[in-house]
């Protein structure tokens, strides 16, 4: 009989192996639905993770794209991670991301037609304030009426895609449109939002926001009191409540901070690659984050390496479904299974798999 035994303390060992085993695991199930759905599995992992980082042919366009997708996946897990280290549910950065980008909008087309330099800098501000805001709705609700910030920040994630429809269709709509949704291109009137970071290969400032993110988020949790007390609260909170933390201040810390940079995400998405606000703009990159957020450990040098590594799967899943006719669905599926694999060994980090009868005392 199989059967599970507490650790006395986590396995170090299965932490660092956890992830890589999850990835494996991935592609070898992935592989076996790509066989199923008739296509030659080794070439489709392949595709999905060779062909845009080494194939000449891709990989001029798909490097750099690589940066551009993972920007707002890091940006949006480093928030996410500094709450979730703290055991502070934040499940709508989605939301969050979606406000902040409504936000940074709105501010550039409140200029519009002006063309200035201080542009860009308001349409930052405005979107990390938007999804400040719309994440210190569960931070208050949990602070003063001890509500489930799971279960509120999930849901704000669907009022704020009814907000994005609403804008789309109303204030925002680009009355030149011909009556079409979606909000003027950015690009015509605050050229500086679009500005490449390298010309011709699509980096915006938001590639540099992420590694700006990761490099703070680093020295917050190593050196600094603030860092600590998440780390305490995470690892034992009552421990945390007798040297002093004060958790309603923790939860408007880490919910606030991960709602900026969410927010923040947003506002260069819009400005950047998507380039106007729209009913289809939100891509998913606030729940593909908390994927990212917990393969890399929570750590954010681990969460730079998988923002990377799910940024590789959505380009190598688009070129997969161009070059072999995957659908669109397999290849969600595939990044799925990575959670649920990753989560999955998770349980080896604190219990050991034990066969036979346990022995009873006598």
């Amino acid at each position: 009989m199989m059967r599970l035994e507490k650790r006395p303390q986590p396995s170090r060992i299965w932490t660092v192996a956890t992830p890589l085993l999850a990835v494996l695991a991935t592609m070898i199930a992935g592989g076996l639905m790509f066989a199923l759905l008739g296509k030659d599995p080794f070439e489709a992992i392949r595709t999905i993770f060779w062909d845009p980082l080494f194939n000449a042919q891709f990989a001029s366009y798909s490097r750099p794209q690589l940066l551009v997708k993972a920007g707002p996946l890091i940006l949006i897990a480093i928030g996410l991670s500094l709450g979730f280290r703290a055991g502070i549910w934040n499940i709508g950065a989605e939301g969050q991301y979606i406000i902040g980008a409504i936000c940074g909008a709105a501010m550039g087309l409140a200029f519009y037609p002006l063309d200035v330099w201080y542009v860009f800098p308001l349409m930052v501000i405005a979107g990390a304030l938007g999804g400040w805001a719309w994440a210190m709705i569960p931070a208050i609700l949990k602070t003063h009426f001890n509500t489930n910030e799971i279960l509120v920040s999930l849901l704000l994630v669907y009022v704020a895609e009814a907000l994005l429809a609403s804008m789309s269709l109303g204030a925002l709509r680009n009355p030149e449109g011909g009556g079409f949704p979606g909000s003027r291109n950015l690009s015509q009137y605050a050229a500086s939002a679009n500005l490449e970071l390298i010309k011709g290969t699509g980096m915006h400032w938001g590639v540099a926001a992420a590694f700006i993110a990761v490099i703070f988020a680093y020295i917050l949790l190593n050196r600094h009191m603030l860092g600590f007390q998440i780390r305490l609260t995470g690892q034992s909170p009552r421990a945390a409540r007798f040297a002093g933390v004060n958790p309603k201040r923790l939860i408007l810390v880490c919910l606030g901070t991960s709602g900026a940079l969410a927010g923040l995400a947003g506002l260069f998405e819009v400005s950047g690659p998507a380039g106007q606000i729209s009913i289809d703009f939100n891509s998913g990159y606030g729940f593909t984050a908390i994927i990212v957020a917990f393969l890399g450990r929570l750590h954010p040098v681990g969460i730079l390496l998988a923002g990377l590594l799910m940024a590789l799967t959505y380009i190598g899943g688009e070129l997969a479904q161009f070059m072999l006719g995957l659908p669109s669905a397999a290849i969600q599926a595939f990044q799925g299974m990575l959670l649920f694999f990753l989560l999955a060994f998770e349980v080896l980090i604190n219990f050991r798999v034990r066969f036979g009868t346990p022995e009873v005392a006598s």
